[in-house]
């Protein structure tokens, strides 16, 4: 078993995974909001690479990949920051990338510094299953998780297929679009996870839109797991001592997500 799918083993436990941009607002920022995010009950963190044409992101991460290639991020420098993270943190570490850097990288060279580095799973949104065959035998070669994506226009043949080739979970976008805080989540999210739910037993983690802890709950009641970026993203952006309110922010989260098994009671 992976130490991502490890995380699901709790029955009652309900995984956090806070996404942010290596290297935004700098890289001394994301060496401090890590182990920031670890020590608040996150249980899984992805680490952005920046990319100059992230398709699948709304104008927030947009906006902080642009800083970070403006601030000189690299792959190779992801690599060297999530070699420190893991040095620090307990928690799995994932990269959220798009398939270009990796091409450009040379798959089994980009896979081979993922491990060396203490990275344990990739998310790569603009890579469909149908052509993730070789990526899919390198990760597993390296002990990596390729965790593949799920809409809610999937269909039931769709979801077949993802369940049989995503590792570790499988991500549910919760919205047809772009990442992005919400001012609501759709009002047909529970059927798209009950459709998934009948089709699969891999853990079910849904991202895309939850920017409260009321809106995580939500999601925690149906889903495994909780994905949470572009508020993140907006708290670093906002103030120049962020620290404080990312930290709040996370607590606040992870104290949604913990009173469920009480809800139950």
């Amino acid at each position: 078993m992976s130490r991502i799918a490890s995380v699901f083993e709790q029955p009652t436990h309900k995984a956090l995974i806070p996404y942010i941009t290596v290297g935004y607002p700098s890289i001394e920022a994301t060496l401090k909001v890590v182990p920031l995010l670890a020590s608040n009950g996150c249980d899984i963190v992805e680490l952005g690479i920046p990319f100059s044409d992230p398709l699948a992101d709304g104008a927030t991460i947009q906006r902080a990949s642009f800083c970070a290639l403006q601030n000189g991020v690299t792959p190779q420098l992801c690599f060297e920051v999530a070699k420190q993270l893991h040095q620090v943190v307990e928690i799995p570490l994932v990269f959220m990338t798009y398939f270009n850097p990796v091409f450009s990288y040379g798959l089994e060279e980009f896979c081979s510094a993922c491990t060396s580095s203490g990275i344990d799973g990739l998310i790569i949104p603009d890579l469909p299953p149908e052509e993730g065959s070789a990526l899919e035998t390198i990760t597993q070669k390296e002990s990596l998780d390729l965790i593949y994506f799920l809409a809610p226009t999937s269909t039931e043949e769709r979801i077949k297929f993802v369940a049989e080739r995503s590792r570790g979970f499988i991500y549910l976008v919760s919205v047809t679009g772009v990442t992005g805080a919400r001012d609501r989540l759709p009002a047909d999210l529970e059927a798209f996870v009950a459709r998934v739910r009948g089709i699969t037993s891999q853990p079910l983690c849904v991202g895309f839109g939850i920017s409260t802890p009321e809106e995580a709950r939500r999601v925690a009641r149906i889903a495994d797991g909780v994905i949470v970026g572009s508020r993140l993203i907006q708290l670093m952006e906002a103030e120049d001592n962020f620290m404080s309110s990312v930290g709040n922010f996370t607590k606040g989260l992870r104290h949604a997500l913990n009173k469920l098994p009480e809800e139950k009671l």
